[in-house]
Parts: structure tokens; sequence; C-alpha cells
């Protein structure tokens, strides 16, 4: 059954939350497709009242953590949902709040870039802050790995925001496990998430247990072991296993897609909640991140909470969206 409020999962970055009496869940809203796209438009208020109706009804199934990047549709989406939190300020206590940084899009002063350099960080961090009118991340990530990285001056900046309250965990997000070992070892407070792709249909992270020398090798075990927790983003997969099965469908995808129906039908949930569900029965407890607007559908993704997939039929979803026998 779904968490009541004040229920605390067993997931890694819960411990951190409950710590400063923060709302939490294990599933994730993610905010890419909020602002009214990705175009120069401003926001309006249509943009807004559709903002305020994805998170009441996330907060009503109990999604309480929203994923936020600076870049997403351009600012436009921190700045939506901001407006919601403006007119409604007690919002804010009912949620986490975790937003990212270190893309930079062209500009004048060159072409598309990542930048964790301490001055870009800080100027972001004020710079979501305003967009989202609030004081305080609960959580914030480093988007991407900058290959121009100073790690200590970084961590110097990092440690100088938290000490000003301005964010309250670090997170990093699409880093390998030596990317993130050398960026903790520069920090005095530990890195709370790394958020990579991971789904039913991209199964890197769950290759690396089976086969050694695939992508993500030894994140799942440095997750447990460090308390690190892993957010998956893309975690439905771009509705490639829930849409209508048509003449262009492979047929790899089709008994995939039979084989999730299937699911469904027996523990009597969506297909988007058996979805979510291979990834939450993971021994380290992923998060997954959703996006949809369709405020139906993110009500059926809710329903992750109700179900368990056990190890035979977690199994067969693994050997099936992998086309192929399990070594």
């Amino acid at each position: 059954m779904p968490l009541s409020v004040g229920e605390a999962p067993s997931y890694p970055l819960a411990q951190y939350l409950e710590q400063s009496n923060t709302p939490h869940s294990q599933l994730i809203y993610g905010c890419m497709g909020l602002g009214g796209g990705w175009n120069n438009n401003s926001v309006s208020g249509a943009d807004v009242k559709q903002a305020q109706a994805v998170i009441e009804t996330c907060l009503a199934h109990n999604i309480r953590t929203f994923d936020h990047a600076d870049i997403y549709t351009f600012g436009k989406a921190e700045i939506a949902f901001g407006r919601v939190l403006a007119e409604q300020p007690h919002l804010r206590a009912q949620m986490s709040i975790q937003s990212k940084c270190g893309i930079r899009f062209a500009d004048a002063l060159g072409g598309k870039r990542y930048d964790l350099s301490p001055e870009w960080v800080t100027q972001s961090v004020d710079s979501i802050l305003t967009r989202l009118q609030i004081e305080h991340i609960d959580v914030l990530l480093l988007h991407r790995p900058d290959p121009l990285l100073d790690v200590a001056a970084l961590a110097q900046a990092l440690m100088q925001l938290h000490q000003q309250g301005k964010i309250g965990h670090i997170g990093v997000s699409n880093m390998h496990v030596a990317q993130i070992a050398q960026l903790q070892a520069a920090l005095t407070i530990p890195l709370v998430a790394n958020q990579i792709e991971l789904s039913l249909g991209h199964t890197g992270l769950i290759n690396s247990a089976i086969e050694p020398e695939q992508p993500h090798a030894g994140m799942a075990e440095y997750a447990q072991t460090h308390g690190l927790q892993i957010q998956a983003w893309g975690a439905l997969f771009q509705g490639q296993f829930t849409r209508a099965i048509d003449a262009n469908t492979s047929t790899n995808t089709q008994h995939t897609i039979n084989l999730i129906n299937s699911l469904a039908n027996k523990y009597g949930v969506s297909q988007e909640a058996i979805m979510l569900s291979f990834l939450t029965r993971l021994p380290m407890q992923i998060q997954p991140i959703i996006g949809s607007t369709n405020l139906a559908r993110i009500a059926d993704c809710a329903q992750v909470y109700q179900v368990r997939l056990s190890r035979c039929d977690w199994y067969a979803l693994l050997e099936s969206s992998r086309a192929q026998e399990i070594p």
C-alpha cells in the first residue's frame, strides 16, 4: 500500500532528509516538462496552472520529491514551479526539492559546455533559488562530469554553499565510481545521490552485476556500501514498453510489452507501476524519476507503492528486455 505521510521508506536518501524533517518519497517527479516548452516564450498563467495541477496530483499520491535542473525549458520549469510556491507557500513544507547545475548552453562566450567551476556553480545556485522563490535547496546535484574540474576548488565552493544554508545536501548525476570517490574525498559531508539513466530498457547498472565489463561497473556495490542513493532518470524508457503495439513494433519489444501487460493484470496495477517496480525491487532501493504531465499517468505511476515483484517475475522482465538469455 502507499506509504502514509511521515512513514519512512528504506531508501538511502531518506535518512539524510529525515534529519531535517524534510518530506520525501521514493518516487520522484522530474520537472523537465513544466514551464511551457523549450522555447523563448515567457511563462504564462496556463503554465503556472499546469505546474500547480502536477504538484497537487503528486502530493495527493505521496510523490513528495521534485527534481529540477537550471536548464529545464531554459529555466522556465523552475520559474513556473516557483510561482506556484509563491502563491501557495504552504506547499513548500510538503515536499523536498532538488535541482541540478553544470550544463551551459551556447551563449556569447562560447558553445555548449559543462561547467563545474566554483564561480558557475555558486552563480547557478543563486539563480535556482531566485527562480524557485525559495531560500534553500534540499539537494543540489552536479548535472554532468566536467573534464576541466578542479575538485578541490569545487569542494570548497560546495561546502560554503552548504554552510550558508543554500543547499542541504550534495549529489551528482551521470558520474562513475571513480569520479564520485574523487569528489567525496575532497568533501567533509557525504555525497547522497547519483542520478543515472536506468530503466527496464536501459539496464547498464544491472548488467554490470552480471557482466563486470559493462558501464557502471561497481556502481551498485559502491552505492550500497556508502549509502549513495541511485536515482533513475528515463525510468519509463520514454514509454516504449507502455505504448500500443503496431506494425513498427519489433518482435522483442512486443514480447516485453505483452509480459508487462500480463504482470500488470497479475498484480492488479498499471503497466507503469510494473516498469517502476522493476527498479524499486533492486536492493539499493532505486528512486525512479517520472516526468509525465498527464495527471492520470502520474496516478498510474504511484501504484508502484502497491507492488513488489517476485524474483521470478523480475528476472523474466530482465531477460525479456535484454532480448537474450541471462548468462
